[in-house]
């Protein structure tokens, strides 16, 4: 069975080696680099086996994106918690969506007007929308990308109807393809970047619930959501041009 591998970062500015990956079940670091090739290099290897092989890195590579701890111990917050975050953040948030669908959403009675009219109700009053309007007339960013399934599925189209909400507030809201995603190298995870300073995980169970907020502010981890956030918006189109290019699909 192949390895769950996730693309940690790399520093190249060109072809994107040396970089760093770590697997998801074991903890291994992988790394990507130049073989080391030459006879009298290897003679000078310590513990050098037969089936091993070497290669050289930039010292930033391993201080920007290695693990700084043996292991993580994951720090949670409550959901009210996770809601405060919205009203003091200083100048950026940023969320990276990628589930196929949502509890929360299927609950919502918008839900249940789109699946009868095709539109999602706009609810600009609520206090999230009445939150983020006054965070982004006030000049703080606010922005997130979509990831959609080809075909759709029923939340994502109610998510992509409801984005008319959201760009009303004046967030950006960009969608791409799950498949473009892939080649983005985008892990299949939903966060929100506060700041470019502190990672929100946001975890769910099979059901599609959302259940708690997982902080991340170890730096290294920071700065490999934040390339997350650059690859994604890089690939990503706006949410009114996605739907276009839907509806020429369909």
């Amino acid at each position: 069975m192949a390895r769950r591998l996730r693309f940690n970062g790399t520093d190249s500015k060109s072809d994107g080696c040396p970089a760093l990956h770590e697997d998801l079940d074991s903890g291994e670091i992988i790394v990507q680099g130049r073989p080391l090739t030459e006879p009298d290099d290897i003679a000078q290897l310590q513990h050098f086996g037969p089936g091993d092989a070497a290669v050289a890195v930039p010292r930033e590579l391993l201080v920007n994106h290695g693990p700084k701890e043996m292991e993580r111990i994951p720090k949670l917050i409550s959901l009210d918690e996770f809601g405060q975050l919205f009203h003091h953040f200083e100048h950026s948030a940023w969320h990276l969506e990628t589930r196929r669908g949502y509890a929360s959403d299927r609950e919502d009675p918008g839900y249940e007007e789109f699946l009868r009219t095709g539109t999602a109700p706009m609810d600009l009053d609520s206090e999230w929308c009445t939150n983020i309007r006054r965070q982004t007339e006030a000049g703080k960013y606010v922005g997130r990308v979509r990831v959609v399934d080809n075909p759709p599925t029923e939340g994502q189209l109610f998510l992509l109807s409801y984005a008319r909400c959201n760009a009303a507030t004046g967030e950006d809201v960009r969608n791409l393809w799950r498949e473009d995603g892939v080649r983005a190298h985008l892990p299949e995870e939903d966060f929100w970047i506060l700041d470019s300073r502190l990672v929100a995980i946001l975890r769910f169970d099979d059901e599609d619930v959302f259940h708690d907020v997982e902080i991340v502010t170890e730096p290294a981890q920071v700065l490999r959501y934040c390339q997350v956030r650059d690859a994604a918006v890089h690939a990503s189109v706006p949410y009114d041009e996605f739907a276009a290019q839907l509806a020429t699909k369909g």
